[in-house]
């Protein structure tokens, strides 16, 4: 049996998180069509009788402009020095860029096995994508190379069987029904926080975080209490809405996918609350579960 670890690099909005998602079958990392979703390294574990993947989703990489960036970016890079194999994901449908430049130096500096994920193809004809990946093979010397849509693609099985063969003999580092290592109210709190980046829009995603206050069982049901953590006070009523209404939807949309996480019957009740230049502090970034501080203790 094999079994290891493969990180997932790339720009932000590269589709790292919706590849990985793809990958284990089920929902472990949160996905947006805004840049810099992902703020933390998030674990993805599949399982075969033959091998135990585990895919490690990291922050896409970008010029750091607050404490925040910053700290994703380091971890970004921490987790490929811990790997096996490195997926490098780029979103083809887009022009090479500094970028690009900047994170394919940071794989070749980790001196390992690295896949060229050419993603997005269903945004580009056989004729683009061929050029795309000559272009990118004149750039590096890659393990292995796949083109994909890894929000369409049906199939994974060819990648899977050759990410196997680089991964060394081992037994479950994790138990086989376990598809994610993350804390459970990180990702609750991550559930809600996708919510904020598909209905807000300007600054807001950005400047939000998500904190879980309390988390009851009782009997078939679970009740869970959250902040909601903005930058400014103009962003405040941005959230909430008029007369409460977009506080209201994204915790009708979260609470229907952390009842499926759950398997219960949810309660959650959101408030909002400023947080000054959170991004811009250490303490709070770790409280919030970001820059790799989101995992079980």
């Amino acid at each position: 049996m094999k079994s290891g670890f493969v990180g997932l690099a790339g720009r932000p909005n590269a589709g790292k998180s919706t590849l990985i998602n793809a990958l284990v079958g089920e929902k472990v990392a949160i996905v947006s069509s805004k840049p810099q979703t992902t703020r933390s390294e998030i674990r993805g574990i599949l399982t075969r009788e033959d091998c135990q993947i585990i895919f490690t989703d990291t922050p896409g990489i970008h010029k750091p402009t607050q404490r925040l960036d910053a700290r994703m970016n380091k971890e970004a890079f921490d987790v490929m020095q811990g790997v096996d194999v490195i997926y490098l994901v780029v979103d083809g449908s887009v022009p090479f860029g500094k970028g690009d430049e900047f994170v394919l130096e940071a794989v070749k500096n980790a001196g390992l096995p690295v896949f060229l994920i050419l993603n997005k193809i269903d945004k580009m004809d056989d004729r683009d994508i061929m050029k795309n990946l000559v272009s990118w093979q004149k750039r590096y010397e890659f393990a292995e190379f796949f083109p994909m849509s890894a929000k369409y693609n049906r199939s994974f099985l060819d990648l899977i069987n050759t990410t196997k063969k680089y991964l060394p003999e081992g037994g479950l580092l994790y138990h086989e029904e376990i598809v994610s290592d993350g804390a459970e109210n990180f990702r609750i709190a991550e559930m809600i926080r996708e919510k904020i980046l598909d209905f807000t829009r300007e600054e807001i995603p950005h400047a939000a975080a998500v904190k879980i206050d309390n988390k009851e069982f009782r009997k078939d049901a679970c009740y869970i209490q959250a902040t909601i953590l903005v930058e400014k006070d103009s962003q405040k009523p941005i959230m909430i809405g008029k007369q409460g209404k977009m506080l209201k939807r994204i915790g009708v949309e979260a609470r229907k996918d952390i009842e499926k996480l759950l398997g219960r019957k949810v309660y959650l009740e959101l408030f909002v609350r400023v947080e000054d230049e959170w991004r811009n502090h250490d303490h709070l970034i770790s409280e919030y579960g970001y820059g790799g501080a989101g995992k079980d203790e």
